[in-house]
C-alpha cells in the first residue's frame, strides 16, 4: 500500500508551509512517528511525524512552500525493515559501503616519477613586487608561465578588484529566507506602515527590586523550583498600569475599538528560527511564581523549537527585554493587533539626584511604543508612570504591603 502524507494544518488562517529541513533522505526507511521534516509556517516550526512506517519517497524539495492539504511524499508500507536496521541511516548504508570500497580500490595509472614543479598561482620574484606594489596576492592572478607561474608581465596586465585594494578575500553568500522570518518582516512593516506609532520614555530606579531579590531569591527557587526574575514584576507592573489605562489593552478592528478585561501578556523570546511571541494567558490571575513559572515554560519551548501556533497566538500586550542583550534604550515596534509595546532595557548604575543628594543607583530605561490612533498622549505617559510608580515602590503597589505573602514564603 502507498501511503499519501498530506501537510496537516498547523492552525487557523495557516494555508500553506515551507519544507525546512527534509531529517530523512529519498529511499530511506522510516518508523512510524519518526520525524521526517521541519516544516515552517509564518509563526512557527513543527516537525513532520510519518504517519506509517515503510520507505519514503520525497515530493516536495527544501525551501519549497507547499499548500496545506498538499502531498509532500509517499510511504510504502509494503516495504519490509531491512535486516539489522534501526534507523532511516539502515536503508543508505550499503550506497555508503560501495563508494568506500570505490575509494580503497588501487588506482590503475603506474606510477610517476615525482618531478619538482611550481604550484598554480606561484610568482616569480620580479612579479612578487610589482604584485605587492598593487596590494594583489599572486593567488588571486592567473599565471601564463610554466605550470600556472605568474609571470611579471601578467602581474604588469594584473588589475586590482574594485574595492579591494588589499586583495583580501571578498565573498557573499545567498540564502532563502524562511517563511517565519519573511512573516515576521512583513509583520514590522505593516506595523510602521499602517499605525501612528509613536513612542514615550522613561526611566526606574530597580534599586528596590534588587533589594527584594536578594532578600528573597534563595528562599523563592528552593520552594517555587524557579529564579524570581524581573519578569514577574514588570508583568504584575503591566497588570495594574493595564487596568488603570484599558485603552491601552485594546485593538482597532475596522472602525471599531476592542477594549479587554483580561490580559494576555505576550513575551518576545529570541529562538533559533528568529523572534517567538509566546502569550501568558490570563496573567492577571497569576501570582509571582505563576508568572515566573510560566516565563520559564514558554521560553524553554520556545528556544528549543517545540513552541506551537496556540501558544503564540492572541496577545493584548507586549513586553521585550532588549536589556539581555545590553541594549540601552530602542523604540520597540507594536506587535500587531495590538496596540502598545512596552521595550525593558539594560541596568546602569548611574548618578541620581535623592533628597538633594547625589547617589548612585541602578537605573533601567523603559520606552513604550504606542499607537497614537486610539492611545492619547496623556493615557501613554500615564501607563508608564504607572509602570514606574509600581516598580520602584513594589511592596506598596504590586504586594499589598506584605512581601512574604506575595511571593508565596
Amino acid at each position: 500500500m502507498i501511503l499519501e502524507m498530506k501537510v496537516p494544518s498547523p492552525g487557523e488562517s495557516i494555508t500553506e508551509v515551507e519544507i525546512a529541513t527534509w531529517l530523512v533522505q529519498d529511499g530511506d526507511y522510516v518508523e512510524k512517528d519518526q520525524a521526517i521534516a521541519e516544516v515552517d509556517s509564518d509563526k512557527a516550526t513543527l516537525e513532520l511525524p510519518a504517519e506509517m512506517s515503510g520507505v519514503i519517497t520525497l515530493k516536495a524539495e527544501e525551501g519549497d512552500a507547499v499548500e496545506v492539504g498538499a502531498v509532500v511524499c509517499l510511504i510504502d508500507t509494503t516495504a519490509t525493515k531491512p535486516e539489522g536496521a534501526n534507523s532511516a541511516e539502515a536503508v543508505a548504508a550499503p550506497a555508503k559501503e560501495v563508494a568506500v570500497q570505490k575509494a580503497a580500490a588501487p588506482a590503475s595509472a603506474p606510477a610517476k616519477e615525482e618531478v619538482k614543479t611550481y604550484a598554480s598561482g606561484t610568482a616569480s620574484p620580479a612579479a612578487k613586487k610589482i604584485l605587492a606594489e598593487k596590494g594583489m596576492e599572486a593567488s588571486a592572478v592567473k599565471g601564463t608561465g610554466k605550470d600556472g607561474r605568474v609571470t611579471k608581465e601578467d602581474a604588469i596586465k594584473a588589475v586590482p578588484s574594485m574595492g579591494s585594494a588589499s586583495g583580501g578575500a571578498r565573498s557573499q553568500s545567498r540564502s532563502k529566507l524562511s517563511m517565519l522570518r519573511r512573516k515576521v518582516a512583513e509583520r514590522l512593516v505593516a506595523a510602521k506602515n499602517e499605525t501612528a506609532m509613536l513612542t514615550t520614555f522613561n526611566e526606574v530606579d530597580m534599586g528596590p527590586i534588587f533589594e527584594l531579590r536578594k532578600q528573597y531569591k534563595e528562599a523563592f527557587a528552593e520552594k517555587h523550583g524557579v529564579g524570581l526574575g524581573f519578569m514577574s514584576f514588570f508583568t504584575k507592573a503591566v497588570i495594574r498600569a493595564l487596568e488603570m489605562y484599558p485603552a491601552v489593552n485594546s485593538m482597532i478592528d475596522d472602525k471599531e475599538m476592542i477594549t479587554y478585561d483580561f490580559c494576555d501578556i505576550s513575551i518576545a523570546v529570541s529562538g533559533p528560527k528568529g523572534l517567538m511571541v509566546p502569550v501568558i494567558r490570563n496573567a492577571e490571575n497569576l501570582s509571582f511564581r505563576g508568572v515566573e513559572a510560566e516565563v520559564k515554560r514558554l521560553a524553554i519551548r520556545a528556544r528549543e523549537g517545540e513552541i506551537t501556533v496556540d501558544e503564540m497566538t492572541g496577545g493584548t500586550f507586549t513586553i521585550t527585554n532588549g536589556g539581555v542583550f545590553g541594549s540601552m534604550l530602542s523604540t520597540p515596534i507594536i506587535n500587531p493587533p495590538q496596540s502598545a509595546i512596552l521595550g525593558m532595557h539594560n541596568i546602569v548604575e548611574r548618578p541620581v539626584v535623592k533628597n538633594g543628594e547625589i547617589v548612585v543607583a541602578p537605573i533601567m530605561y523603559v520606552a513604550l511604543s504606542y499607537d497614537h490612533r486610539i492611545i492619547d498622549g496623556k493615557e501613554s505617559v500615564g501607563f508608564l508612570v504607572a509602570v514606574k510608580e509600581a516598580l520602584e515602590d513594589p511592596t506598596t503597589f504590586l504586594m499589598d504591603g506584605d512581601q512574604k505573602k506575595a511571593l508565596e514564603l
